[in-house]
């Protein structure tokens, strides 16, 4: 049973569940527009300073493009069901060499188990609290691109063992299959690769997405994956187990767009659109359910709850 029913009536879930087509598309025409106008920026005032701005801001959109493809998972990116997997697939994954239906096959595991052995995303959050020193040498890696590179290698390389492995290999994960998600990676990538040389030049593609890609959009996923389960206790109580952190408007620009820090209300009720969380969240509190919440009161507080274990 999805945990909001014993909390929720029906007419109040119903009332936040409505999808919408124009909201989907408000949301994706902000998420790009965000990342044209780093991109007008620094072709107007081209120096260092609107450089690094261009590969923060684009990094953070990147993330963005990872939490609506996270809505299109959900379902609720948009309310026509043919739009809502088109674009989740092409407009938000395949840019960031995301898969949308492997992405929900895994996610909603996550959901059925979340804080348990069986949850695919324990890794994730298992290891903090960790140690300040510890936390600084992960934030070095994903800066330096050598998490982006990992993963990325991985990645691919998991795929190619699987789908050379006859025996392990799923049904759904074969040799075609893998070549498939590559070639619509690329072909997504060669679009966007064709529109930057358009605007600008054929480098920038490489400067302002690849480059954001490998680096500030991992250190910015890693932050919002700690806010979402790190350091949270190891239970199967909904109000326990996720946490939401409250953003200003500055955290919501970098680490927290579309209102992705109401995790544990999305939790309680996954399908309802994430326009409508905070009105979810301050139904829980009506309800007399604020002291239950596990919350942090923004990222740094996050940070620092994550790497208070001293070191052995």
């Amino acid at each position: 049973m999805t945990p909001g029913k014993a909390i929720f009536t029906r007419e109040e879930i119903r009332a936040l569940s409505a999808r919408s087509d124009l909201w989907g598309w408000a949301m994706l025409a902000h998420c790009w527009g965000i990342v044209g106008l780093a991109l007008a920026l620094f072709a107007l005032w081209p120096n260092p300073v609107t450089f690094l701005l261009a590969v923060i801001l684009i990094g953070s959109r990147q993330l963005g493009l990872a939490i609506l493809m996270h809505e299109a998972a959900h379902n609720a990116l948009f309310r026509t069901p043919w739009l809502n997997e088109w674009a989740g697939e092409w407009l938000c994954g395949r840019p960031i060499l995301a898969d949308l239906p492997a992405y929900r096959r895994y996610h909603l595991k996550h959901h059925r188990h979340t804080q348990t052995d069986e949850d695919p995303d324990l890794s994730l959050s298992a290891n903090y609290p960790t140690s300040r020193a510890s936390m600084g040498r992960k934030v070095l890696r994903d800066l330096s691109g050598r998490t982006g590179l990992k993963l990325m290698a991985l990645r691919f390389a998991f795929h190619l063992r699987m789908a050379g492995d006859v025996e392990k290999t799923p049904p759904d994960l074969t040799v075609a299959y893998f070549v498939a998600q590559l070639n619509r990676g690329l072909l997504a990538n060669a679009v966007l690769f064709s529109l930057f040389w358009a605007v600008g030049a054929w480098w920038w593609w490489l400067a302002f997405w690849l480059l954001p890609l490998l680096t500030w959009f991992q250190l910015v996923l890693r932050i919002r994956n700690i806010a979402e389960h790190g350091a949270v206790e190891r239970t199967e109580d909904p109000f326990r187990n996720v946490r939401t952190t409250h953003a200003n408007w500055l955290e919501r620009l970098l680490f927290a767009p579309y209102w992705v820090n109401y995790h544990l209300e999305h939790h309680l009720v996954m399908h309802i659109p994430a326009r409508h969380l905070p009105r979810l969240h301050a139904l829980l509190l009506a309800k007399g359910h604020g002291p239950q919440l596990t919350t942090a009161t923004g990222y740094l507080d996050v940070l620092r709850r994550a790497s208070m274990r001293r070191p052995a």
